[in-house]
């Protein structure tokens, strides 16, 4: 009884362990490192690596993207501590995902910035990483060709996000329940957390990466 008490408060401690790694505001420290400047006070006012690239230009935005997604990967890792106590590879996987929800949450509402955070793209890339490797190098090839052709990242994201749930479908047989409805909810949120960049879009006027940005 005393060890599956245990597990339950590891597991709880490791559930807030990864909204606290969500929680690290990469965008705003680079923001305030590099540039002196709140990024949520620029641009499109998102604490996230797409609004990081158009302000602080795209090599400091590309770091911020690695970080955040990176951020994802170690919250959903931290499941490996308690492998042994699921019975089953599906109770696993969505042990899994609720990590990366809190890391998500975090990313989204970071207790280390007054809960304005980004929009948590970056960070659930990097859930994707851990739970589809394979589909994931497709579905960054599908990102790379609608970016570096319209240099749009929101274009980009929606691209990608939305054909998650299509190329896990044809490339892993016998998915697991769990990762087929995380990659359909993937394909919803990701346009979802960009409903204003699709209206800019629409409208003409969404801001495109200047590479030659310094």
């Amino acid at each position: 009884m005393f060890e599956q008490h245990g597990i339950y408060l590891l597991s709880i401690l490791i559930f807030i362990s990864a909204y606290l790694i969500g929680s690290v505001p990469t965008a705003i420290l680079a923001g305030k490192w590099f540039r002196g400047i709140d990024i949520r006070e620029h641009g499109s006012g998102n604490a996230g690596a797409t609004n990081a690239m158009r302000v602080l230009g795209p090599k400091i935005g590309m770091g911020v993207l690695i970080i955040d997604a990176l951020k994802g990967i170690a919250a959903v890792s931290l499941a490996i501590l308690i492998r042994d106590a699921f019975t089953s590879e599906v109770v696993f996987v969505i042990y899994q995902l609720i990590l990366g929800a809190a890391a998500i949450i975090g990313h989204v509402l970071p207790v280390f910035a007054s809960f304005k955070g980004g929009k948590g793209v970056a960070t659930l890339v990097g859930i994707v990483i851990i739970l589809f490797p394979e589909v994931f190098l497709i579905c960054l090839g599908v990102f790379l060709f609608v970016f570096l052709t319209s240099r749009y990242v929101s274009l980009a994201s929606i691209t990608a996000g939305v054909s998650l749930p299509v190329v896990a479908v044809l490339v892993q047989d016998g998915i697991l329940m769990p990762k087929l409805f995380f990659a359909i909810a993937v394909a919803l949120f990701v346009p979802i957390t960009h409903k204003n960049n699709i209206r800019r879009l629409l409208r003409g006027e969404e801001n495109r990466i200047n590479f030659r940005k310094k």
